[in-house]
């Protein structure tokens, strides 16, 4: 009986030391990803607060086809 008890008491003191190095870990990746999600919302602001450029935006006024219309309006 003391034999078992003994091999128990191990098997809970390695359970506990698991148990402390996986909440070390776990603590870490939440450190992390926090960091990491800080850095995105920073990034999506910055992207929301920035105007485009003018030349990136195309005039959907100045197209092809309608000056081409514009020239021959009467032909039938």
């Amino acid at each position: 009986m003391e034999r078992i008890n003994s091999r128990l008491y191990l098997q809970n003191c390695y359970i506990i030391q698991e148990n402390e190095r996986l909440r070390r870990k776990a603590q870490l990746l939440n450190q992390e990803n926090q960091a990491l999600l800080s850095e995105l919302k920073k990034q999506k602001l910055a992207n929301a607060n920035a105007k485009p450029s003018p030349s990136l935006i195309p005039d959907l006024n100045l197209s092809s086809t309608s000056s081409l219309n514009t020239t021959n309006p009467s032909k039938p």
